[in-house]
């Protein structure tokens, strides 16, 4: 994570849990041209907006007196999605058992995309159950792994 992801990582997590949600995730990115300052909160049966809201108004004076961020930013408050990114030790944990989508950087087997159960996790590298068998894609094949809902 980034200083300023962890700063306010800090600042944020407990006025997400005083309002009854969990914080998910904190992301600083650019996007054309436009910086984002992220927070995605989670909580049983759902985020909704009025959560997003009320969390919104709460960071924002506290975000302005911390000073994080020296350049103008667009500041976003967001659930954390039904097809939410998994990215940390804890996230594969918590979903372990899960149907999962796995992208890859290259084709592996003619394919750079796969849907299956997450069965494991060692240190980057995700394993998952894909047609009554566990396939293992190493840390440096993983492009992205995300929970994946059945329609």
């Amino acid at each position: 994570m980034s200083k300023i992801t962890d700063m306010v990582t800090e600042l944020a997590q407990p006025v997400v849990e005083e309002e009854g949600c969990s914080l998910w995730d904190v992301e600083y990115v650019r996007e054309a041209g436009t910086w984002y300052l992220r927070v995605f909160i989670d909580k049983d049966g759902g985020v909704g907006i009025d959560d997003c809201e009320r969390i919104s108004r709460r960071l924002d004076p506290i975000l302005d007196e911390a000073d994080p961020i020296p350049d103008s930013y667009v500041f976003e408050v967001g659930s954390a999605g039904a097809e939410r990114e998994l990215r940390r030790p804890r996230d594969f944990e918590q979903f372990m058992g899960e149907e999962v989508e796995l992208r890859t950087y290259q084709s592996v087997g003619g394919s750079k995309c796969f849907v299956g159960t997450l069965a494991g996790y060692d240190d980057g590298a995700v394993s998952l159950q894909l047609g009554g068998k566990t396939t293992r894609f190493e840390k440096g094949q993983v492009a992205l792994v995300r929970l994946h809902i059945s329609l």
